[in-house]
């Protein structure tokens, strides 16, 4: 499995997610962290543990509506899911194998962005890419 390409997985979903203006843009993470903690609730190989960890994701994504760093954290419990799932469960996709362990690389990177603040990407760009134009 490449490395990398997880990690600019995550850089494009903070570019990507940059495009929606805040407050949206937090309470839009919020949902979609939320939504990866039930990821692995059809076939995750826990069994009935993968119901508390719905529930505990459900709650950090509540908070999340309000605070960028319940979402970063959100993030960094789903790391740590993807990692169990990848040594002793079954991945997200059946076909995949490693796909787990490319969301366990993937998600710190969204991670360390929620806890910025989530800022506009775009915008960061822009300004360094601005005063040369001048």
């Amino acid at each position: 499995m490449n490395l990398v390409s997880p990690v600019i997985v995550g850089i494009i979903y903070c570019l990507l997610m940059s495009l929606i203006k805040e407050p949206h843009r937090r309470r839009f993470n919020a949902i979609m962290v939320g939504g990866a903690g039930a990821a692995y609730l059809s076939g995750g190989g826990f069994g009935p543990w993968e119901l508390p960890f719905v529930a505990l994701m459900a709650y950090v994504a509540y908070r999340g509506l309000e605070s960028w760093a319940f979402i970063g954290i959100g993030w960094l419990l789903h790391t740590a899911w993807d990692m169990a799932h990848h040594l002793k469960g079954n991945p997200i996709l059946p076909f995949s194998h490693d796909v787990s362990l490319a969301c366990a690389i993937c998600d710190p990177v969204i991670a360390l962005w929620c806890f910025r603040g989530g800022p506009s990407l775009i915008a960061l760009v822009r300004r360094w890419l601005g005063p040369a134009r001048q």
